[in-house]
Formats: structure tokens, C-alpha cells, sequence
């Protein structure tokens, strides 16, 4: 990938993450980098290819960052704990919220294969939990337990970082650990 395309997914991902996606033009993202609107269309033809290479990107960041932290973990706590570790990495970083909460929370508005892409990070999240959850609850109740730990992590999220207190997300958490 090349410097100029990386930048320009930096910035649109940054973006995206504090103004939402249709906050953000290819007209803002080349005036930033100093370059060219056509510029921008070189590298993606519609904003929605763009959209969709930042999802992608951003869940391929995650998934390997995750890997690595529930590598060491020994109990299903314990990858809980790593999982909720990827997202405060992910909002400490930027301080912004998720890259697909953001898109999930504007996807009625989005183009459906960008509004897909965002919902299969959601999905893969929920289920990479289930899977931690395997050994200790019953299918249907694993899945429920599951989607609320993403919900809560995601809605958490969003407070600190509106907030601008991320005490409020490890409360968040530390509720979820203790249930």
C-alpha cells in the first residue's frame, strides 16, 4: 500500500470514527493531505470502496491485535479480559469509538455493502465471544451472553469517548467481568 493511499485511509478513519461517514468527503480527505480531489478517486473509485477498505482494515488490526493479547490467556475470563483490553486499545488509541459502531449506528443511511461490511465486524466480534463462551453455557445462552458483552463494550465506548472519561469504560467492564 502506498504512503499517500495509507494517509488518506488514516484520515478517513479518523473521520469517520469522530463524525461519521457521511461527515466525511473526498473534497474534506484531499484538502487535508494536501492533495487533489482526483487524487482521492484514483485510489477509490466511490466513497463506498473506500468505506469498505477501511472495514476491512480495521477488522484485520483487530482481529490480530486480539490474537495476540487472548494468546496468552489461559480461561475464558481471561480472553474476555483481552477482548475487552483490543477495544480500550482501540478507543485509547484515538480516542473515538469503534470504526463499526460508528458505521452500525449510521447503517440504515449507508450503502448496503458498506452497512453489511460493518455487520460482519459486529457479528465476527460476537462470535469470536460465543466461541470464549463455548465451554461454559448453553448454545442460545452463550449467543445472548455474547451479543450483550459486545453492546455493552460498544455503548461504553461511546460515553467515554463523548465523555471524555475512560474510567466510564472500565467500569463498563469491570460490571461485565463480575456478572
Amino acid at each position: 500500500m502506498s504512503d499517500t493511499v495509507e494517509k488518506l485511509m488514516d484520515a478517513a478513519e479518523s473521520g469517520i470514527r469522530l463524525r461519521g461517514y457521511h461527515a466525511v468527503s473526498f473534497r474534506d480527505l484531499a484538502e487535508e493531505l494536501g492533495i487533489k480531489s482526483s487524487s482521492v478517486h484514483y485510489y477509490f473509485r466511490q466513497k463506498e470502496d473506500l468505506g469498505i477498505a477501511l472495514v476491512e482494515r480495521y477488522a484485520e488490526r483487530f482481529f490480530a491485535a486480539l490474537d495476540a493479547k487472548a494468546s496468552k490467556a489461559k480461561t475464558p475470563e481471561d480472553r474476555i479480559r483481552a477482548f475487552a483490553r483490543t477495544y480500550r486499545d482501540a478507543l485509547t488509541g484515538s480516542d473515538r469509538i469503534c470504526l463499526c459502531g460508528m458505521l452500525g449506528a449510521e447503517s440504515c443511511g449507508l450503502p448496503s455493502t458498506l452497512s453489511d461490511a460493518a455487520a460482519e465486524f459486529l457479528q465476527a466480534n460476537v462470535d469470536w465471544v460465543a466461541k470464549t463462551l463455548s465451554g461454559t453455557m448453553k448454545p442460545k445462552a452463550r449467543k445472548r451472553r455474547a451479543a450483550h458483552i459486545v453492546a455493552t463494550l460498544q455503548g461504553a465506548m461511546i460515553l467515554a469517548s463523548s465523555l471524555k472519561d475512560y474510567s466510564i469504560y472500565d467500569s463498563a467492564v469491570q460490571d461485565l467481568l463480575a456478572a
